[in-house]
C-alpha cells in the first residue's frame, strides 16, 4: 500500500486515494478544493460539456417546429386559422410561455374537479390556454371553445411527436 506525502514528512494511508494513472495519488484535500487533476475528454475544447452547447439551438429548433406544429393544425382543422409563419413563431412562444406560467396554477386550483373528472379537464385547460394565446395575438384566430379544444388536442399529439423526436436525436 501506497502512502501520500504530508506536509512535514508524514504519511497517513486514509487521506489518499489512488488517480487513474498508477503511482499517482491525491489527497482529499486536493478533491476537496478543486486541486485534483480533472480528466479531459480528448474531443473537448472547452470544460462546457456537449450537451450544454446543444440547448440554445434545441430550443430554438424546438420553438420553430412548434410554430411548424400550428401551422399543420391551421392547415387540418378549419377552425384555427393563422395568418403566417412569424404569427406561428410568436403564438407559440406564448402557448409555451403560457404553459409555463399560468397552467402550472390552473392545475392547482382546478385539482378537485381534475380528479372528478379523472383528468379529463386537463384537456378543458390546455384548449383554455390555446383559445386565450388565440384572444390576445394578432394573426392567430380560433373560432369557438370547441375550435380551441380539437386544436389543443391536435398541437398536444404533433408536439408530443416533436418531443420523442427531440429524445431520440438529442439523447441525455
Amino acid at each position: 500500500m501506497r502512502f501520500a506525502e504530508v506536509k512535514g514528512g508524514g504519511r497517513r494511508p486514509e487521506d489518499t486515494q489512488q488517480s487513474a494513472s498508477p503511482g499517482c495519488f491525491i489527497s482529499n484535500r486536493d478533491i476537496c478544493f478543486g486541486l485534483a487533476p480533472q480528466p479531459h475528454h480528448f474531443l473537448s475544447l472547452s470544460r462546457t460539456p456537449q450537451s450544454a452547447k446543444l440547448v440554445p439551438m434545441k430550443l430554438i429548433l424546438k420553438w420553430l417546429l412548434s410554430a411548424a406544429a400550428l401551422l399543420c393544425v391551421a392547415y387540418l382543422y378549419s377552425g384555427v386559422v393563422i395568418s403566417s409563419f412569424g404569427a406561428a413563431m410568436i403564438a407559440a412562444f406564448v402557448i409555451g410561455l403560457f404553459n409555463m406560467l399560468l397552467r402550472p396554477v390552473l392545475v392547482v386550483l382546478t385539482l378537485p374537479v381534475t380528479l372528478v373528472t379523472l383528468g379529463l379537464f386537463l384537456f378543458v385547460i390546455n384548449a383554455l390556454m390555446f383559445w386565450s394565446a388565440a384572444g390576445i395575438l394578432q394573426g392567430f384566430y380560433v373560432r369557438d371553445f370547441v375550435a380551441a379544444l380539437w386544436g389543443s388536442l391536435l398541437y398536444s399529439t404533433l408536439g408530443l411527436l416533436i418531443d420523442s423526436a427531440f429524445e431520440r436525436l438529442f439523447p441525455k
